[in-house]
């Protein structure tokens, strides 16, 4: 049986450390199958029956916020993070539970709710303003320091729907951080402009933490949730896994996704083989390889991987040159090998009709990377490639750190603790 609605928002008692107090929240949407874009199509199947599928974007969601934390919403998309932020914000209303809030609240949600685009940017901040509470004087206070963050000066008196999304967002920040609300609810926040808009971002974040104000964060951004955060909260498919340190949970996200990514693959389309002029050796796969010599497409940041070329001889080749090349996904050339240059006997490799690359505890930082592979017959002359690998499958490295790059170095600030970025 469905829990009791309660709509209202409680206050609880002053003393309370509670900020926000989620108990057993539901969220159910109901989203039709058939769709009508005209008058006409609606009347003509006004008396047929609708069927809808339903979509649980919460389900019996409950946590507590202290006064003063930081708190981390992260997991997947359709986890249910912008649901519960936009049902704490009053927009939506629960099917089930309880939620109680215990001081002024300013939303960041997505791009702006509340904003009328046929209105100008100066007119949206006096009915954005309201939508938060404040009163006309309290907004002609705060008026010129609004425009001032959102550095919109130039484009206040052009009409919102001639904004770009980010002025959008721009703007929408700006008047939320103003408020003085001590509960924030910012949905992606670190996402918004360009990277000076994005500094000033992280500049107020720290201004918050500094002012004990209450923040709850819905980001994909790890890094943030681990800079920040005090707790997170992990929703997947509308539930929550766990309420932990944002340490723990950001390692649990991360696993999470290691686990899908291993049952789905990446860039199922690549790893097309290009035969040369002389195919007597074609290859017929490239492969990713763990310490046991399982296929496996996602990694940790620092753990071996082995590359598995196969081919199939055709002409009973004994010799050939096998050359490998590693490159990250935006094309950038890393690393490359062959047996020519390195002075290995290919003709054990022919007889079993694959070569393996073993990279030893690779240095390689969070991302995406992929396989060049090719077999030649004793140079890489124009017309000696038997067989050519443009792109293998992408394979993913995930790391545990806040470290940018494509690259996970061992490192130490002056003459602190060495510590590797993976």
């Amino acid at each position: 049986m469905a829990k009791k609605i309660n709509t209202q928002i409680e206050k609880p008692e002053e003393e309370s450390d509670i900020a926000v107090k989620v108990e057993g929240v539901s969220k159910v949407f109901k989203i039709p199958h058939e769709r009508h874009t005209s008058l006409k199509s609606a009347a003509l199947n006004l008396f047929n029956k609708r069927e809808f599928e339903i979509f649980n974007a919460l389900k019996d969601v409950s946590f507590e916020v202290n006064k003063g934390e930081f708190l981390g919403i992260i997991g997947k998309n359709g986890s249910g993070k912008s649901t519960l932020l936009k049902i704490l914000a009053g927009i939506y209303v629960p099917d089930a539970g309880k939620i109680t809030i215990n001081g002024k609240l300013s939303p960041f949600l997505e791009l702006g709710v509340g904003f009328n685009p046929a209105l100008t940017g100066r007119e949206n901040i006096f009915l954005g303003g309201t939508i938060l509470g404040l009163t006309r004087k309290q907004v002609e206070e705060k008026y010129d320091d609004i425009v001032k963050f959102s550095e919109l000066e130039e484009f206040i008196d052009m009409k919102l729907k001639n904004y770009s999304s980010g002025m959008h967002v721009r703007l929408a920040f700006a008047l939320s951080i103003n408020v003085h609300a001590e509960i924030l609810l910012m949905d992606e926040v670190l996402s918004v402009g360009d990277s000076n808009f994005q500094q000033k971002c992280i500049d107020k974040f720290e201004e918050y933490k500094r002012d004990g104000k209450t923040v709850l964060l819905v980001t994909h951004d790890i890094g943030a949730v681990r800079q920040y955060c005090d707790r997170a909260i992990l929703l997947r498919k509308g539930k929550v896994v766990c309420v932990d340190t944002a340490e723990k949970v950001a390692d649990k996200y991360i696993y999470e996704n290691f686990e899908d990514e291993e049952a789905t693959g990446l860039n199922e389309d690549a790893g097309k083989i290009i035969p040369g002029k002389n195919a007597k050796i074609a290859i017929t796969g490239v492969s990713f390889l763990d310490e046991k010599k399982a296929p496996r497409n996602v990694f940790q940041a620092g753990e071996n991987i082995t590359v598995r070329v196969s081919f199939e001889n055709k002409a009973n080749i004994d010799k050939a040159n096998f050359a490998l090349g590693l490159y990250a996904s935006g094309g950038q050339y890393l690393f490359g090998v062959n047996t020519i240059l390195d002075k290995i006997d290919s003709s054990e490799a022919i007889k079993k009709g694959f070569f393996d690359i073993n990279f030893v505890k690779p240095v390689l930082n969070s991302g995406t990377y992929y396989i060049k592979a090719s077999i030649a017959k004793n140079g890489f002359s124009q017309g000696s490639i038997y067989s050519y690998v443009d792109r293998s499958q992408d394979f993913r490295v995930m790391s545990r750190t806040n470290s940018e790059g494509l690259l996970s170095l061992e490192y130490h600030w002056g003459g602190s603790e060495p510590r590797l970025s993976r």
